[in-house]
C-alpha cells in the first residue's frame, strides 16, 4: 500500500468518524464529547508507554527529562481542556476540520513544491511551502466550515482559520521534537503507518488549551 492510498484511508476513516459522531449528537448522545476525552485519554497513556520503553540514556538526560516532563503536562491541560471544549461539539468539529485540512495541505503542496526546510533539525520534511499552503488550506476549510452553519459570512473565520493552522503545525513541530529526543519515529503503531493518537492529533496540543482559555 502506498503512502499516498494510506493517508487517503486514514483520512476518510476520520472523517467518518466525526460524522458518527455529528450524527449521534443529533441524536442527544454527547459523541464528540466522549470522543474527545477518549483521544486526550489516549495521547496520555501513550505518551507515558513512550517513557516506560524509552532507552536509559535518553531517560537520565536532565534536558531530555524537562521537556519530557513539559509535554506530559501539556498533554494533561489538553485533556483537561477537552472537558470544557469537549461540550461545544461545533467547535471540536471545527478545530478538526481546520486541521485536517492544513496537515492535508501542508503535506500535499510540501511534496509538490518542495524548497527551503521549515526546521530541518526537528522535522526533515516540513518546508516553507508547505507551511504556507497549509495555512491557506485551514483558513478555506474554516471559511467553508463557517458559511455551511451560519447564515451570513463572518470575516473572523479568516483569523480563526489562520491562528489554528499556525497553532496545529507548531503543536505538530514540538511532538517532532518529542521523538527526536526519545529516538523514536512513532509514538506508537495503532494507526499503521501514520503511528499513533499523538501523531495524528498532535496538532491540537495548543489549540485546545487557547480555546478553553478563551471560553472561559
Amino acid at each position: 500500500m502506498t503512502e499516498i492510498t494510506n493517508r487517503v484511508l486514514v483520512a476518510s476513516g476520520l472523517i467518518l468518524l466525526a460524522i458518527v459522531a455529528a450524527w449521534l449528537e443529533g441524536k442527544g448522545f454527547p459523541a464528540v464529547y466522549w470522543l474527545g476525552l477518549l483521544v486526550g485519554a489516549g495521547m496520555i497513556f501513550e505518551f507515558l508507554r513512550c517513557l516506560w520503553h524509552a532507552p536509559r540514556d535518553v531517560m537520565f538526560n536532565v534536558n531530555n527529562l524537562v521537556l519530557f516532563v513539559l509535554f506530559l503536562g501539556l498533554l494533561g491541560l489538553d485533556f483537561a481542556s477537552l472537558m470544557t471544549v469537549g461540550r461545544r461539539p461545533m467547535i471540536i468539529l471545527m478545530v478538526l476540520t481546520i486541521i485536517c485540512a492544513a496537515d492535508i495541505g501542508a503535506w500535499l503542496f510540501g511534496r509538490i513544491i518542495g524548497g527551503d526546510k521549515l526546521w530541518e533539525k526537528v522535522s526533515e520534511h516540513k518546508t516553507w511551502a508547505g507551511q504556507i499552503f497549509g495555512v491557506i488550506c485551514g483558513t478555506l476549510a474554516a471559511i467553508l466550515y463557517g458559511n455551511t452553519f451560519l447564515t451570513s459570512f463572518a470575516p473572523q473565520l479568516i483569523w480563526i482559520g489562520i491562528s489554528i493552522s499556525l497553532l496545529s503545525q507548531y503543536g505538530d513541530l514540538t511532538a517532532s521534537c518529542i521523538k527526536r529526543r526519545m529516538k523514536i519515529k512513532d509514538f506508537s503503531h495503532v494507526l499503521g503507518s501514520h503511528g499513533g493518537i499523538i501523531d495524528r492529533f498532535d496538532g491540537w496540543i495548543y489549540v485546545l488549551p487557547i480555546i478553553w482559555f478563551v471560553l472561559m
